[in-house]
């Protein structure tokens, strides 16, 4: 028996060798790449990116020991993405975009000061303000360059169509009549043809010009960045948009940003308020002749609306390898020269950020740019500090309350103005370590002492069984260590945040601070607000999907012709990946446009509903979008479970004098039990994390945050004001909610039984 044993063993040995080789072996064939690599997160829109992998032909045929990476990063994707592998001390080596968060991002010490790399006299190369420094971390008298701009701009401006307008308009009295003008409803059946004027303007970033025509500013004049809200400007601004949209009807009812696009470039707009990024498209679009022209001046003030502007360029991640850095800021100096900045000049149609270009002769013949240059001196530069974020999560809720009818453009000023200083008190919120953090610390280790005490008998089993059957133990090692990466330690290391004070300002030295989260996150009412909505969200979601699938369950099992085409159809909203459905069924609510206004208003009479201007509405259109997403999962688990039932008990109960009713109730729904329960609870958890729907059909908690559930709010909290030890407490706070509920349900209908027992 012993030599048996000692057989299998060599056995197994020689197995796990083969095994080994042949990995080995497979790595082996593959061509191995010894160029640096430079990894680049960008934002730059398609156009841009043609010339983008143009330009990094032609820097790796002339640097054959680089190679450059290039990956599109959504806006938020790429500011999120970048804190939370910089907090790995991993992640890209460059990232490109506004300068609008390189604040945040100097303050978490995750880039790092370019200077060593650039030549002398290079910042007079660079118009004014182009290059952005900060004050050092230990020496707030040193500057920091920490992004080297290839362009200067990212403004807004006013893009009219020459088939409707001849001449721009010239103040703001122009233009509302020229809107008024071309703002056509040719059948008088309630809904234009054309509008005068379209812009984004459920977003604050969009109603800044109107808000320095007034006169107005995000912050005040001290030199600090205090917000500057409850203003007469604020107010008046406020005011006025609502008037274009309310008294003059020259912009639609609702109107974000694809339909601001979609309409202009159709031809159903005579004018749009848009950034640099997209005046090329409209200048190639067929069927429009687009012209760019500076936005009017306020009639009331005589003053320019002057939008924000920044510079748009690359920063270093502080975590770059000195290789990595070096070969990076060589492409960097490459793509910020001024042979290259020429280049996007021309093609893309965006303002250079060096100053010999502005008087470059292909900038003075093109009248695009000889506009957007007036625009840019018109233009205010955007701050660059944390505290604009706060300003800008202030300004969103109540300007979209407004916008609602919800609000006076007073009480949102105020409310702006008040909510603005309490996400700043937030964001700069310091935090000392707590006088007992060495008994988190001791807790934590006795607990996993505990553990291994708990499973002692285990652990010694374990080893004398790998020697046993190392192959075996050999095969789930990828799965346990994928297991571990994926589940144990994210989870034991957001326990950790959740008892400390990581924020903003404790990005990189936080400490344990015990239970202080937990405490603000039980103390909120809005969290048992939330909360509540969240329950309300889940059981009604849940209870549509269990209906809806059990009913298409029951009558494609029975005798009906074409089950197969039927089961296709039924299973094409779980097939859709949920992105293209969400943002499908946000445009299908649309005021003027959404199929659903359409059918209801030409069916039934109804009068269309503002869906994102009413709290109750967008909820409800958020439940539609969800329930259809997950009634095919129920379908098919409903499905499976019916075709197990055997016939011979809906005989012996038809035999009985059973109705159809009483065969579902007392033959049926027992038997799916043991199959639904654990989808049931599946299915709740689920939709009780659901943020993709949430956050894609109500445009991240449109109208004013007023369809948020727990775990959208936990996502607004952690990367919109920095609270991350704050969110990780909300998250475990989530997590225990859920493992409740879950063991009860299971418990309840013990769904783990055996039926027929």
């Amino acid at each position: 028996m012993a030599t048996r044993r000692k057989k299998n063993r060599l056995a197994a040995t020689a197995s796990s060798i083969l095994l080994f080789g042949i990995l080995t072996s497979l790595l082996g064939c593959e061509q191995t790449d010894n160029r640096q690599v430079v990894t680049l997160w960008h934002q730059m829109v398609p156009r841009e990116r043609v010339v983008l992998d143009r330009l990094i032909a032609k820097f790796e045929a002339t640097h054959p020991d680089i190679r450059i990476r290039a990956l599109y990063k959504e806006t938020e994707e790429l500011r999120s993405g970048f804190q939370a592998a910089a907090l790995a001390g991993i992640g890209p080596e460059l990232v490109y975009g506004p300068s609008d968060v390189l604040g945040a991002f100097h303050s978490m010490r995750i880039i790092q000061d370019m200077s060593p790399w650039v030549p002398e006299q290079f910042e007079e190369n660079f118009l004014k303000e182009a290059l952005t420094y900060l004050p050092g971390p230990t020496d707030s008298q040193q500057r920091v360059l920490v992004q080297i701009p290839d362009r200067f701009g990212n403004h807004l401006a006013l893009v009219y169509n020459r088939n409707f307008i001849a001449v721009p308009p010239k103040t703001t009295d122009d233009l509302i009549r020229l809107g008024i003008a071309n703002t056509i409803d040719a059948d008088h059946d309630g809904r234009n043809e054309r509008y005068g004027l379209v812009w984004n303007f459920a977003e604050p970033f969009f109603m800044i010009p109107f808000l320095t025509g007034h006169g107005g500013w995000v912050f005040d004049d001290s030199g600090k960045p205090v917000p500057a809200l409850d203003t007469p400007e604020c107010v008046a601004a406020l005011q006025m948009v609502v008037a274009l949209r309310d008294k003059y009807k020259i912009v639609p009812r609702s109107c974000d940003y694809e339909t601001a696009d979609s309409l202009f470039k159709s031809g159903k707009a005579a004018m749009i308020i848009n950034g640099d990024w997209i005046w090329t498209d409209y200048l190639e679009t067929q069927g429009i002749d687009a012209v760019v022209a500076p936005l009017p001046v306020v009639s009331s003030t005589g003053k320019p609306m002057a939008p924000m502007v920044s510079p748009k360029g690359y920063s270093l991640n502080a975590f770059a390898s000195t290789k990595g850095a070096s070969a990076a800021m060589q492409f960097v100096l490459m793509m910020t020269s001024e042979k290259t900045q020429r280049e996007f000049m021309q093609e893309v149609r965006i303002l250079p950020s060096r100053k010999a270009l502005l008087q470059d002769p292909a900038l003075s013949a093109d009248p695009t740019l000889l506009a957007s240059k007036q625009q840019l001196g018109n233009g205010r530069m955007m701050p660059v500090e944390t505290e604009l974020r706060a300003v800008w999560d202030a300004m969103r809720p109540h300007y979209q309350s407004l916008l609602g009818g919800n609000l006076s453009a007073e009480q949102a000023a105020q409310a702006m103005q008040k909510d603005a200083l309490r996400g700043i008190e937030l964001l700069n919120r310091k935090s000392t370590e707590a006088p007992a953090a060495w008994a988190w610390q001791l807790t934590g280790i006795l607990l996993i002492a505990s553990l291994v005490v708990w499973q002692r008998q285990s652990i010694a089993d374990f080893f004398p069984d790998i020697r046993r059957q190392p192959f075996a133990y050999l095969l789930i090692a990828p799965a346990l260590a994928t297991i571990f990466l994926t589940v144990v330690f994210p989870f034991g290391y957001n326990v950790a945040l959740s008892l400390s004070d990581m924020s903003l300002t404790n990005f990189q030295d936080w400490k344990i601070v015990g239970l202080r989260n937990y405490v603000e996150v039980l103390s909120e009412a809005k969290f048992f607000f939330i909360l509540l909505k969240t329950l309300v969200w889940t059981l009604v979601n849940v209870a549509f999907h269990v209906g809806i699938g059990v009913m298409l369950a029951i009558a494609i099992n029975g005798p009906i012709r074409g089950k197969t085409i039927y089961r296709i159809l039924l299973i094409i909203p779980w097939a859709v990946p949920a992105y293209i459905t969400a943002l499908t069924w946000r445009s299908m609510f649309h005021f003027d446009y959404g199929a659903v206004n359409l059918l209801a208003g030409n069916l039934l009479g109804i009068d269309p509903i503002n869906w994102w201007n009413d709290p109750g509405p967008a909820f409800a259109a958020c439940i539609v979008a969800n329930v259809w997403l997950g009634y095919p999962f129920m379908m098919v688990i409903a499905l499976g479970g019916l075709q197990g039932i055997p016939g011979e008990l809906y005989e012996a109960a038809k035999i009985d004098g059973a109705t159809r009713w009483q065969q579902f109730r007392n033959v049926t729904l027992p038997l799916l039990k043991p199959v639904l329960a654990p989808a049931v609870t599946l299915g709740a958890i689920w939709t009780f994390n659901n943020l993709n729907v949430i956050w894609l059909v109500s445009n991240g908690g449109e109208p004013a945050d007023k369809t948020h559930i727990l775990v959208s709010y936990v996502y607004k909290a952690v990367f919109n004001l920095y609270r991350y030890g704050y969110g990780s407490a909300l998250s475990m706070v989530i997590f225990a909610i859920l493992l409740v509920a879950s063991l009860i349900s299971l418990q309840r209908s013990k769904a783990t039984e055996n039926v027929y027992g």
